[in-house]
Formats: structure tokens, C-alpha cells, sequence
């Protein structure tokens, strides 16, 4: 299980059981410095206690919404955009560093070709 949190606390996340880590390189995860820890719905637990922006890409197919805390900035996980998506990804980047030792961290090029560079 890993655990993480915004800086201000306000949004934080469980997941129950990441296989591996994902580090893309597209416009908004490279800007993001995002390390993503894919899952299905039951898997993650996401908990807001304070306000929320989610922001559609404009560059992309808009299917995932960033959501970012509202007080501190940082963004802490996406979710579909669709409602019957059952996916979606918590930002690992955000959990103390012995959480993610022993979980695999893939390069994905999210920028041009959409496949895992390993």
C-alpha cells in the first residue's frame, strides 16, 4: 500500500496494491513531475477535504481530468472524465520515498509515440 497527500493535506490518497510506477513525458506530466501509480476504482481511495480544480488538457483527447488541490497547487491524481471509466492514477511522487522502493518505474512517452520506452 502507498499513501500520499498535497502539501496542505487537504486531498490525500491510498492505494491499495500499485504493480508498477509510470513517468511520462507528455506536456502536462513532464510539467506535473508526476509519477503515476495506476489502478482500478476499488484499489484507490481518494479522500478531499478541502477544494478541488480539475482541469480537462486542451492538447490532448480530454479523457482525464487533473485534479490538483485548490489551496497548495499540487496535483495529486487524475480520474476519467468518462463516469464509467473504472481507472484511474494517484501521484506517487507525493508518498515518502521508502513506499515506492521495490515498485518498478516505467518511461512511457506520452508525447509522441504512446508506448512504454522499456
Amino acid at each position: 500500500m502507498i499513501e500520499g497527500s498535497c502539501l496542505c493535506g487537504a486531498i490525500s490518497f491510498r492505494h491499495a496494491a500499485p504493480e508498477i510506477l509510470v513517468a511520462c513525458n507528455c506536456t502536462a506530466c513532464r510539467r506535473y513531475r508526476t509519477l503515476w501509480a495506476h489502478g482500478d476504482l476499488p484499489d484507490i481511495e481518494i479522500t478531499e477535504n478541502g477544494p478541488a480544480i480539475r482541469y480537462a488538457r486542451t492538447d490532448g483527447d480530454g479523457d482525464l481530468l487533473f485534479v490538483s488541490c485548490a489551496t497548495c497547487g499540487v496535483t495529486t491524481h487524475w480520474e476519467a472524465a468518462d463516469p464509467d471509466s473504472t481507472r484511474r492514477a494517484v501521484n506517487a511522487a507525493l508518498c515518502d520515498p521508502e513506499q515506492r522502493d521495490g515498485l518498478r518505474i516505467r518511461q512511457f512517452d506520452g508525447a509522441d509515440t504512446w508506448t512504454f520506452l522499456d
